[in-house]
């Protein structure tokens, strides 16, 4: 687990926006640190007010790159308006959109829960962790210390769960787990049970959505066909999955210990594009492992390509103590730093056609959070993120579904207007 240490400045939607990646991180096991030269991560939320602002930002990023000695975030009004400024001033930093901070610090790795962790009911969004531990055993992971292997509750215990959340309130449950795919192995002879509990999650009374959480291609792999028939059988659910495949190549995913090939990965992406008309495919790619070669890169690059992921976590490898793969000999700062780039850019223009396509549809969003000013946030059918400018103003209120014309994009959601 990483200690990270979190500076925030401007307006009140940043302070918002600290405490979600915050949140994030404890609910992944991460821990504040003393300090920005203690911590394995800085994180600096910026500002972009005024000309003097800006200054102050780029100082504040170029004082923290020096005094952390692992990685420093970026994110926040200049990270995303004006990103190219720190790469001009030399400042050696990943520029993120807030909501990416908490995948970038996991660094590829599983969240981790406590032994206790009990659902949690935050604002309208429930939090229901289905399991604890992982089958897999990656070679840069650190977290499969603090799991150990899957513990699965049965389906029942998380039916009432869940069902617990809808009576107080939840209008969005969210399945969390290190490995949502393998729920169940270690009480159904290594097949999964997450079907059935969806299917039996979407027949309690009320009025939700439901988000599967981080399910590794292996374990998705072997019921493919009858979750993506789940999927496309219950309105409640996203048609949303978080694959991460971590590389395109077999090579790198070997010497990861992923237990998955790029074919297998592909075969879920072909599945459920048979099942479901339109969906979202979220997934991680680590950049930079020691093994990594330009040709393995490449093979990356047309893996994202050919699948278009529409929700894309990019991570640069930083070795964690302990890993077998902290012992490998490491590529280059700026091997590393340049295949990153070129892999976000692609990423952008990815997400950039996604939110682009949807300008001039009317989409159902299900309403779950403020937004800056009196704009509230929410997310479609697929999981694709709507900002509503006005939306206050207009009565609408957090736990509302309502009909959203979609009239622009900012390449990372979708901005609409009441229909």
């Amino acid at each position: 687990m990483a200690r990270y240490h979190i500076e925030t400045y401007g307006c009140t939607a940043n302070r918002g926006e600290s405490r979600q990646i915050e949140r994030a991180l404890r609910d992944g096991g991460h821990h504040p640190a003393d300090g920005p030269e203690e911590a394995d991560v800085a994180i600096l939320n910026t500002c972009t007010v005024v000309e003097k602002t800006e200054r102050n930002m780029l100082r504040r990023a170029e004082e923290l790159d020096a005094e952390t000695p692992a990685d420093l975030v970026v994110t926040g009004c200049m990270a995303l308006a004006q990103g190219e400024e720190f790469e001009s001033a030399d400042v050696d930093a990943e520029i993120l959109h807030w909501d990416e901070v908490p995948e970038y610090v996991r660094n590829g790795e599983c969240p981790t829960t406590t032994p206790d962790t009990e659902p949690v009911l935050d604002g309208v969004v429930g939090i229901l962790p289905i399991a604890r531990g992982c089958m897999s055993d990656c070679s840069y992971c650190i977290t499969k210390r603090a799991t150990g292997r899957i513990d699965s509750p049965s389906v029942e215990e998380n039916v009432e769960k869940a069902r617990a959340l809808v009576h107080a309130g939840a209008r969005e449950i969210r399945i969390t787990g290190q490995d949502t795919g393998v729920y169940g192995w270690d009480r159904n002879r290594g097949e999964s049970l997450l079907p059935e509990l969806l299917d039996r999650i979407c027949d309690i009374d009320g009025e939700f959505r439901v988000r599967v959480g981080m399910a590794n291609p292996k374990g998705v792999h072997g019921v493919r066909e009858e979750l993506a028939g789940v999927f496309a059988a219950n309105e409640e659910i996203y048609n949303f999955l978080h694959a991460p495949v971590q590389s395109g190549s077999d090579d790198v995913l070997a010497d990861m210990r992923r237990q998955h090939e790029v074919g297998e990965y592909v075969e879920v992406v072909e599945t459920f594009d048979e099942y479901l008309d339109e969906w979202t495919l979220s997934t991680d790619f680590i950049v930079g492992f020691p093994t990594e070669t330009d040709h393995d890169f490449q093979q990356t690059m047309a893996l994202l390509r050919e699948t278009r992921p529409e929700k894309i976590n990019v991570t640069r490898f930083s070795k964690r103590p302990g890993t077998d793969a902290a012992d490998m000999k490491g590529l280059g700062g700026t091997v590393k730093k340049e295949r990153s780039s070129a892999m976000t850019d692609l990423k952008m223009e990815v997400m950039d056609e996604v939110y682009g396509s949807m300008v001039g549809d009317t989409r159902s969003v299900l309403v779950t959070e403020d937004g800056t000013d009196d704009s509230l946030v929410g997310y479609d059918r697929a999981y694709r993120q709507v900002a509503i400018p006005g939306a206050q103003t207009q009565g609408v209120e957090v736990g509302e579904t309502v009909d959203v014309e979609i009239t622009g994009h900012n390449t990372v959601y979708a901005l609409g207007e009441l229909a």
